[in-house]
């Protein structure tokens, strides 16, 4: 076999590895949040040594952040408004909320843990709380550029104002979720979200 292959074999390797790892510490944070998570948990559940974690992540914080940020990758891609070609502006305000609810149905672990890190003060706040935070300022203001196409003429404070509060108003349904399982039907209760923002904001648009 020549260097290139066994070079490209090796990185093959260690990017399923990283991923394993990944994987596992979804599932650890999912059940026992920051505090219950550990590097020989982690390696007990992926099958891995410790010192291939380390390898990969300089310790558990580095470890939690890195989940936090391969999961808000894939769960942005929801956070779209769709084309114009796709309905109405309020039909596309709906099918963006469900798509979101959509994304956090199937991998929840993302936001579950987010607010876990969010909620708790420590004197050294760990990587994954910034992280979080960082991410989560992301989403707000790609929901304001929302706010912002469907509704140009609102100033500065009142695009502030929805997307405060849409953010805000979905975080309680996806804990409401967390708390009540499956008998919530998120899909649902973000579209009806996201109908409550499009006529407040349409209200406040129109000067009432």
């Amino acid at each position: 076999m020549t260097r290139p292959q066994t070079a490209r074999r090796k990185r093959a390797n260690g990017v399923e590895s990283r991923q394993r790892i990944l994987d596992a510490t979804v599932e650890i944070a999912g059940e026992r949040g920051y505090e219950g998570t550990s590097i020989a948990a982690v390696s007990a559940k992926c099958g891995l040594p410790a010192s291939s974690i380390y390898w990969h992540f300089k310790d558990k914080d580095d470890l939690i952040a890195a989940v936090i940020e391969r999961s808000f990758e894939t769960w942005l891609q929801a956070v779209e408004l769709p084309g114009e070609d796709t309905g109405t502006p309020l039909e596309r305000v709906t099918a963006m909320a469900a798509n979101i609810a959509r994304s956090l149905v199937d991998a929840p672990d993302f936001l579950r843990l987010g607010l876990m890190l969010a909620l708790e003060r420590r004197p050294v706040e760990p990587r994954g709380r910034t992280v979080f935070l960082q991410v989560r300022e992301t989403a707000a203001r790609r929901i304001a550029e929302t706010v912002e196409t469907l509704f140009p003429d609102l100033d500065e404070d009142a695009v502030r104002t929805l997307t405060t509060y849409a953010v805000a108003g979905a975080d309680g349904l996806f804990v409401h979720r967390e708390i009540h399982g499956d008998a919530v039907d998120l899909v649902a209760m973000l579209e009806l979200h996201a109908e409550v923002v499009y006529e407040a904001a349409s209200r406040m648009a129109a000067g009432r």
